[in-house]
């Protein structure tokens, strides 16, 4: 059954989860009412203690740090939740920028909202929109990926299932991986395919370089690559290329004119008993196996 949050009504005595997001670079990023909700909670969960204490300091603020990372989110996790079934209020904030992504703050706030507790994001910096709306590609739809994979091989394979994407990519990417992944790209989506490196956003020596992903990844070969990178990358506007998929997916969906009783008998004619016809008739479609298996045997 449903539920719903109303996040100005909440009342004192119920614990909530508050996202506050900080500044991925210059600290005049912070606002004003990130400031107070740290000032108010009982306490704040960061992804870095150390990190987050300048941060505290800096803008004065005296409040109970624990420590919230990958590798005790599981333990830390029930720990917060407990508090907050208690009626504490507590912040969550990361390294820098929007808690929840490309972190585990998303565990935690499945864990609170599954538990019906109120969890409110405050709007903030985020270094993948930022570099997005500046990028000169386009905003009007795009996809989020964050990291992908550091070894060659995996990092190719989810490149390979991108390549058709028509919204615009956003990517997160370390320094020391900068130029392996860059050249992952480059061979997968396509040498004129359009993008922007973004780095050190809204810190002193942030640089946006815009070209195609041939100029992209030599660039990265003759630059001294520091900082912290989002890589933004155009969709596919290759219509020769799209039309070719299209065609490919319409020559796989054999069945798509079968109703799922025929889809099913179609597989016991080539020799599958029930169960598995029903099965793979399931994947086929997308479908739960129970609604196959129901709808088989009622008709």
């Amino acid at each position: 059954m449903s539920w719903n949050q109303h996040s100005y009504a909440i009342k004192e005595e119920e614990g909530c989860l508050f996202l506050v997001p900080t500044p991925i670079g210059n600290l005049q990023d912070m606002t004003f009412r990130a400031v107070e909700t740290l000032k108010e909670v009982d306490y704040i969960a960061a992804e870095d203690t150390r990190q987050s204490r300048k941060l505290l300091n800096y803008f004065q603020i005296e409040k109970q740090l624990i420590s919230y990372h990958e590798h005790n989110k599981e333990k830390k996790g029930l720990e917060i939740l407990e508090d907050l079934k208690a009626g504490k209020r507590i912040a969550l904030v990361t390294d820098a920028g929007m808690p929840g992504i490309s972190d585990p703050g998303e565990d935690l706030t499945r864990l609170a909202t599954e538990a019906h507790i109120s969890v409110v994001a405050l709007p903030g910096a985020n270094a993948g929109l930022t570099a997005l709306i500046a990028s000169g590609l386009s905003t009007k739809r795009f996809v989020f990926i964050g990291f992908i994979d550091r070894q060659k091989k995996k990092r190719e394979e989810e490149l390979v299932e991108l390549k058709y994407i028509t919204q615009t990519l956003i990517f997160y990417e370390a320094p020391h991986r900068l130029k392996e992944t860059l050249a992952s790209m480059e061979k997968v989506l396509g040498a004129d395919r359009s993008g922007a490196i973004v780095r050190e956003i809204s810190k002193k020596h942030e640089e946006y370089i815009r070209g195609s992903l041939g100029e992209l990844v030599e660039w990265s070969e003759r630059e001294e690559i520091r900082g912290e990178f989002c890589i933004i990358i155009q969709g596919n506007e290759n219509q020769e290329e799209l039309q070719q998929l299209q065609k490919e997916k319409e020559a796989t969906l054999w069945w798509k004119d079968f109703s799922i009783v025929e889809h099913v008998d179609s597989y016991i004619e080539q020799g599958l008993d029930v169960k598995e016809a029903i099965k793979t008739t399931a994947v086929d479609r997308g479908m739960p196996k129970r609604e196959v298996y129901q709808a088989y045997h009622v008709t």
